[in-house]
Parts: C-alpha cells; sequence; structure tokens
C-alpha cells in the first residue's frame, strides 16, 4: 500500500489525534485489509445494478435503465452502506472486528439505506445511459449540455455523500437527512465539493482505461475512494452532527483517541 501511505510520520502526542495527511495513512495503514474484505462484500451487492445496466445499454431501453437502476441501487444499499460505516467507524478509532461491525451495519441500516441506494443507482443509471448514447451518436453533445450533465453529477454526489454518512450515524427520517446534507454542502462547499470530484476523477480514470483498470476493482475500487472521500469530510461531519460526542454520551469509553 506504499502508492497510497506515502512517506512515515510517527509523531505522536498523547491524546491528540492526527489531522490531514498523517491521519489519511494512520487510518488507511491500520485498516486496508479490512476495506478490501468489505469492498469486495460490496461488489457482490453491487453486481445485480451492474448487469441490470449492462442489459438496458445492450437493449438501448431507457425504461430499463431507470428500472435497472433503481431496483439495483437499492438491492445494493445494505451493502454501500455497511462500507460506509466501517469506514466512519475507523475514522472515529472504533477497532471492533469488521465481521462484527459488517453484520450490525446491516441490521441496523437495511431499511434506511434502501431509498439513497436507489436514488445513487438512478444517477448512474442515468450517466451510464447517457454517455452510451453520446458513443452511440453521430454528433457529439454541446459544451452546455455536458457542462449542466458535470453539474448535476457533481451537484448530486456532494448530496449522496453527506446522506449516507447520516444513514448510518443517525436514525432520521430520509427528508431531514437530505436537508441536512443539503445545508452541509452549502456551509462546507469547499470540502464537499472536493469530495465529489475525487470520487467523479477516480471512476473516471477506472472507465477510461477499462479493461486494464478492471483488476482494481474488486481489490480498491469501491473502498479507496469513498475513504478519501469520508476521510476529507469527517472532521466537519463531527463538528456540525457532534458524531463522537453523542457516541461518547450512550457508550463511553468506545472512542479511543
Amino acid at each position: 500500500m506504499g502508492l497510497f501511505l506515502g512517506g512515515d510520520d510517527d509523531r505522536v502526542i498523547p491524546g491528540v489525534r492526527k489531522g490531514g495527511f498523517p491521519r489519511y495513512r494512520e487510518v488507511l495503514e491500520g485498516n486496508w485489509k479490512d476495506f478490501i474484505k468489505v469492498g469486495f462484500i460490496t461488489l457482490v451487492f453491487i453486481i445485480p445494478l451492474g448487469a441490470g445496466l449492462v442489459y438496458a445499454v445492450g437493449t438501448k431501453s431507457a425504461l430499463l435503465a431507470i428500472l435497472a437502476g433503481l431496483a439495483g441501487g437499492a438491492f445494493s444499499g445494505p451493502g454501500y452502506a455497511c462500507m460506509v460505516d466501517l469506514i466512519l467507524r475507523r475514522l472515529r478509532n472504533d477497532q471492533d472486528d469488521w465481521s462484527f461491525c459488517w453484520k450490525r451495519a446491516l441490521r441496523q441500516n437495511w431499511k434506511a439505506s434502501l431509498l439513497p441506494g436507489a436514488v445513487q443507482g438512478l444517477l448512474l443509471a442515468m450517466v451510464t445511459f447517457i454517455i452510451a448514447l453520446i458513443e452511440m451518436m453521430a454528433a457529439p453533445l454541446t459544451p452546455g449540455t455536458l457542462l449542466l450533465l458535470g453539474f448535476s453529477v457533481v451537484l448530486a454526489t456532494m448530496v449522496l455523500t453527506v446522506w449516507w454518512a447520516q444513514v448510518v450515524l443517525f436514525e432520521q427520517r430520509a427528508l431531514q437527512q437530505v436537508k441536512n446534507a443539503l445545508l452541509f454542502c452549502i456551509f462546507h462547499f469547499g470540502k464537499t465539493l472536493l469530495s465529489a470530484l475525487v470520487q467523479m476523477l477516480w471512476w473516471a480514470v477506472i472507465v477510461l482505461f477499462l479493461p486494464w483498470t478492471a483488476f482494481l476493482v474488486p481489490i480498491i475500487g469501491l473502498w479507496y475512494v469513498l475513504f478519501v472521500a469520508l476521510h476529507l469530510i469527517y472532521p466537519k461531519l463531527d463538528e456540525d452532527f457532534h458524531v463522537e460526542e453523542q457516541i461518547e454520551e450512550k457508550f463511553p469509553g468506545r472512542i479511543e483517541e
């Protein structure tokens, strides 16, 4: 994992958690094996969504793409939520066994994850189908249309990233979570924008360099970019939603410095 960890920084200040890149390196170095395991399980949940989109594009059916996105996204939601849950646990220094965390996250979040999963699946279906249409069209889309499409995907990714974090952290109605996510994106626009752009750039590289990048997907394709995205916004999430403070009140001693 040297490519992703960077140089050594072993300085430790008692009672003070590292920040920035040293924190990124610390969490990744200690948990990448667990992330790979959970990422692979998440990939299994996403297979029906991928298969449905491939069939929809092959048949050039927009209706099938929408249905595949909604149904496949909802099915993949619980698995995706478990991956988000484990990453957030490791970011707050929860070191419970990964399989125990995964089972508990699945039990607690599977219902709440269906809606954001369906929305995320629909977004993926729309983008996939539009890209496929562009490939089949003789004339490319106008720059204005491409700009509007790119802006919509960035905005949706910003909101979804914060929404997923709330799904596994709080028991709230979906509408309230979306409102919170929108407000968070407004007040922390730079952080959430960077988080979304990192994810989009990552997947653009994966898609553009297929099939050579295909081997990355089962290993680091799913979890790594999500880890980077959540690492970027987690300090603000904790600051705004008092994540660790609430956990410490309910479960004293659960969060280690």
